[in-house]
């Protein structure tokens, strides 16, 4: 029997694989980092003593945080570029663009993988790439050349038929299956894309269906490297990167979807969940306050082309703010040369940097009590930076629409071919510095050493049985299902600038939900316990949401389940994450509740103030146990120990 595309190339890099565990090891070729997570990606890259990178091609691009309201940022993106100079990384400078965007047009190859610090880095699968998204210090491993190891993922085949109608767009697809799977329903599965539909998609609308495949909970998504692909690489001057990639006519999935690409309609993941999903024609009365075009998601030439299409010779409603912000350089340079630019300039909407922006919290904030729709990936709340704040995520052809009409409308019916002549892609690498290996790095006041964290036995409140071991704890927080990265460690102008700061970034730790958090912890000064829902975690591969409560105290999570990356960083940082649903009366109330965990290789048993009890199987690895016993990867690796 044949193979289907995903499992060629994970066997292909295969380094290792654990039957009795279901870990697989691969091999990485590329690494990504942006300025959010590669501060710490590199401090921890520089910790661990390697003297360049050992992948193909590592790149660090500075995209999140180019709002420069003081030192901190700018001190930032000279340590990466001086970082990145030394060690032998390639490094985009502030206004190249957003890394998703840059690297599909620079550097994604067919077959290959890569692994990135940015929960995002799946768009690369539009490319016919592995491309997976990890906290920083497994980027930081990959690019000291150690394989990465996941759970051997299911491979879920999607097989699309048709094409999609006019209006209906690639990211209405993606937020179809957002409808059908739920954000948890592509946890430890791989989503590949195959059929005759797949023909009629392009290269940047698989990589919107890619991209928006992380809120599924997705290992990653693929797309055949097929003619359009192809195509796209030459229109980038990358002819010679070409290498077709396609399953095997005979191969299997372990799960299948069929859908008709021509039965999409224009939809709409409303507040505040990507897979709270409506139509768009059952939202035609709610009146809109601001639309935003841009994002890894939706910010190519051929998003800003059927934008602009709609946009054409109309201004946008008095009451509606729009802002646009192209994806690159390139885009930028494509949209002013052919007149789109103009378009929205007349259209009367506002040009942002080519950067990830509002979608980031970092700048264009809603009014309040605003409905904003945004081509964005997430939606969750007080994301935006306006707590009382509505965000719908929608195409940009139905953002373009709802921005003339002043209410949500759908795009079907509308001319989106005026921009559709020809047009040449300009190759600039002029903000790409290529690295020579030399120089020092250059670390401003803001950026602080690591943290060192004690190993699991020599913590506070340690206690034992037999050969059970464990600590007491307070509860600092009991929280519901789909907790996000958002919550535990929001991001936006006011919080990441200090995210080469552990020490004050710890501080904001969930700010905006349990705003005495931070105070209990530090009141406590012992041990801490959160207890979850299920998905906790989910959401965005910032390791802060990791690092910066076990610096707080935070020693374990219970929740009934973990987003993938996040139970991973939690445990690279040396935070036992248990998995199991405790009964509804087995603790009084959050921040009062002193309980007890004891585990062995075996098992877990968690006993609470009140004399309730709960005995759950240990499911950890052996090297993922490891890992929590000995305080965390970093302390494994200073160790001689290897990543996992």
């Amino acid at each position: 029997m044949g193979k289907n595309l995903a499992n060629k190339i994970l066997d292909a890099h295969l380094v290792s694989y654990d039957a009795k565990s279901n870990l697989m090891r691969i091999r990485m070729d590329c690494t990504l980092t942006q300025d959010a997570t590669g501060t710490l990606a590199y401090l921890e890259f520089m910790r661990m003593g390697a003297d360049k990178v050992r992948t193909d091609l590592s790149v660090s691009y500075v995209d999140h945080n180019t709002l420069q309201n003081g030192f901190m940022n700018a001190d930032d993106h000279r340590f990466l570029q001086t970082v990145a100079n030394k060690y032998g990384i390639v490094f985009s400078k502030p206004g190249n663009g957003i890394c998703h965007q840059v690297n599909l047009e620079r550097f994604a190859v067919p077959g290959k993988t890569l692994i990135g610090s940015d929960s995002h880095t799946p768009t690369g699968g539009g490319m016919g790439m592995i491309a997976i998204g990890a906290g920083g210090l497994d980027v930081a491993c990959a690019m000291a050349g150690m394989p990465y190891a996941i759970v051997k993922p299911k491979i879920v085949g999607v097989q699309l038929k048709g094409r999609l109608k006019s209006g209906v767009s690639a990211k209405d697809v993606i937020i179809h299956l957002l409808r059908l799977l739920t954000v948890k329903g592509g946890v430890n599965k791989i989503m590949e894309y195959y059929g005759e539909g797949v023909a009629s998609l392009s290269v940047p609308e698989r990589a919107t269906i890619c991209n928006m495949g992380a809120e599924l909970g997705a290992t990653t998504s693929v797309f055949p490297s097929d003619e359009r692909t192809r195509e796209f690489l030459a229109l980038q001057g990358r002819q010679n990167d070409f290498k077709p990639f396609e399953r095997d006519a005979d191969s299997t999935y372990d799960e299948d979807i069929i859908f008709d690409l021509s039965e999409v309609v224009p939809l709409a993941s409303c507040p505040h969940s990507p897979d709270n999903v409506k139509p768009v024609s059952e939202l035609s009365d709610l009146k809109v306050d601001q639309v935003l075009i841009g994002s890894c998601t939706n910010s190519s030439y051929s998003d800003l082309a059927k934008a602009a299409s709609i946009l054409r010779g109309k201004k946008v409603h008095k009451d509606v703010s729009l802002g646009i912000a192209p994806g690159s350089l390139q885009v930028l340079k494509m949209i002013t040369d052919n007149g789109i630019l103009r378009t929205f300039l007349d259209a009367g909407a506002r040009i942002l940097e080519t950067a990830c922006g509002p979608c980031i919290g970092m700048g264009q904030s809603p009014k309040t009590n605003a409905v904003s729709l945004r081509t964005f990936n997430r939606n969750f709340h007080a994301r935006s930076g306006t707590v009382s704040a509505n965000v719908y995520l929608v195409s940009p052809e139905t953002a373009a629409a709802s921005a003339l009409a002043g209410h949500v409308a759908s795009a079907e019916g509308l001319d989106l071919t005026a921009f559709d002549k020809a047009v040449s892609y300009p190759i600039d690498s002029s903000l790409l510095i290529f690295p020579d290996c030399t120089g020092e790095v250059e670390m401003g006041p803001n950026i602080k050493p690591l943290p060192d964290f004690d190993e699991f036995e020599n913590g506070p409140a340690a206690i034992s049985d037999g050969d059970m071991r464990g600590f007491s704890a307070k509860v600092m927080a009991r929280l519901g299902d789909n907790i996000t990265t958002d919550d535990i460690m929001p991001a936006g102008a006011d919080v990441l600038p200090y995210r080469s700061n552990i020490d004050k970034i710890s501080e904001f730790v969930f700010c905006k939900r349990l705003p005495d958090f931070v105070g209990h912890c530090k009141e406590w000064g012992g041990n801490g316990v959160i207890i979850a829902g299920s998905n906790y975690g989910q959401g965005s591969s910032r390791e802060h949401a990791a690092i910066a409560p076990r610096y707080l105290g935070i020693r374990a999570v219970i929740a009934v389940s973990f987003a993938r990356i996040h139970r991973k960083n939690l445990i690279n940082f040396g935070i036992l994450p248990i998995e199991c649903k405790l009964p509804d009366d087995f603790s009084a109330e959050a921040s009062a509740d002193t309980i007890s965990i004891m585990l062995n290789r075996e098992k877990i048993r968690i006993c609470a103030s009140n004399g309730k009890h709960a005995e759950v199987a240990n499911n950890l690895t052996d090297e993922e146990y490891e890992l929590v016993m000995c305080g965390g990867l970093l302390n494994k690796i200073r160790k001689g120990g290897a990543n996992g």
